[in-house]
């Protein structure tokens, strides 16, 4: 999964939370993203465009570190 900006991601289905992990080392939970929508994020070429167009826009979220 190399990626310029996504250094690695968990989902946690349970919280529907989407922990991610940017290539700067900073740390962010993503609320409420569906099943389906991490499953897209798993597939998609661009981590980093499917971030900007889809998880930015739509979901809150909480710094971690």
């Amino acid at each position: 999964m190399p990626s310029s900006v996504v250094n690695s991601y968990t989902y946690f289905p349970e919280t529907e939370i989407l922990r991610i992990v940017y290539q700067s080392g900073a740390v962010y939970d993503y609320l409420k993203v569906p099943v389906s929508i991490s499953e897209k994020f798993r597939e998609a070429q661009s981590k980093g465009r499917f971030m900007n167009n889809v998880i930015k826009r739509r979901f809150k979220y909480i710094k971690i570190n």
